[in-house]
């Protein structure tokens, strides 16, 4: 069964995970409404189809050749995000009566871990991508699953070297998702305040809903608004393709289908794992430490769609 991370913090018997992750998950958009599927072993193997089969017209008496399409397979092998944190002994019974000095220490871990898994998310790649250098270490990302290119299959660019963003930009990538609508677009805040002016002089506004941690989530027709603080609004296209995601004026807009064949999270452990290590031998501190072994993936290429060199003027 897949599950948000805040569904398996509270299936958890841990109270640290229980108090701190669904304070700080609400910083996180996708993180939010993501689902992640429990990977027993450390890889995943997809079988995902590359070529269509065809079917032909024929005559009486006429053979017809068998055709099932071409398919491939992959392998998504799963990454270690790991952080520890000292809680000094002294500092947390000569500072407690200010405020919980260990619960604040630990709240930021795993603040950092989540802010890693988010820029990974988005950014993550196995090897240099478009001027994004890798590392095998990392988890592959929306940037490398989709791609960032327009001549990948499910990416438009706005302009050969970027545009100003249109609503007609926005409907064209939704239309991109095949197989059904897309359930979340995903972008940075310079964009989203770009479509609602853009929606405000058509002469409307974005609808809102509320979402699962009581929140307003901004709709842009049957798609949820989801913002990620770590896509960039500085990104360089050149000839319809992203150079660099440093030193332009171009950013990305995904359209997600956030279900069964879409984009997906996949995860050993039941999700945020967290270890009191307990009392160091060398220094006056327990410490404590949390960690994911974990990956991104699209099982189905359609599902999804990428919109670069989306410029906010």
């Amino acid at each position: 069964m897949a599950i948000t991370l805040v569904q398996g913090a509270k299936l958890s018997n841990d109270v640290v995970l229980h108090g701190i992750l669904d304070l700080v998950i609400k910083a996180h958009d996708l993180f939010e409404y993501l689902l992640w599927d429990e990977l027993v072993g450390t890889a995943f193997t997809k079988v995902t189809m590359v070529t269509e089969p065809t079917v032909a017209h024929i005559l009486p008496t006429e053979s017809t050749s068998e055709d099932t399409g071409d398919w491939t397979s992959s392998a998504v092998g799963l990454k270690i995000a790991i952080g520890d944190a000292d809680i000094d002994q002294f500092m947390e019974r000569s500072y407690s009566n200010v405020q919980d000095l260990k619960t604040a220490v630990l709240q930021k871990k795993m603040k950092a871990l989540l802010d890693k898994m988010g820029y990974m998310s988005i950014y993550g790649c196995e090897a240099t991508y478009l001027g994004l250098a890798g590392d095998t270490r990392y988890p592959v990302g929306l940037r490398k699953l989709i791609g960032a290119d327009a001549a990948s299959g499910n990416v438009m660019a706005a302009g050969a070297a970027g545009a100003a963003l249109t609503l007609d930009m926005l409907d064209q990538l939704i239309d991109m998702v095949q197989g059904g609508s897309p359930t979340h677009l995903l972008m940075n805040k310079a964009l989203r305040r770009k479509i609602k002016a853009l929606a405000r002089a058509a002469g409307t506004n974005l609808t809102v809903q509320e979402g699962k941690l009581g929140q307003a989530v901004e709709m842009y027709g049957t798609a949820k608004i989801c913002i990620s603080d770590h896509m960039l609004q500085t990104h360089i296209v050149a000839t319809s393709a992203e150079t660099a995601i440093t030193g332009g004026a171009c950013g990305t807009i995904y359209a997600l289908r956030l279900d069964e064949d879409g984009f997906r999270g996949r995860i050993n452990g039941g999700g945020i794992m967290h270890n009191s290590i307990g009392q160091l031998e060398t220094k006056d501190a327990e410490r404590e430490r949390f960690k994911a072994y974990y990956n991104y993936d699209v099982l189905n290429p359609i599902s999804c769609a990428a919109l670069i060199g989306a410029k906010v003027s």
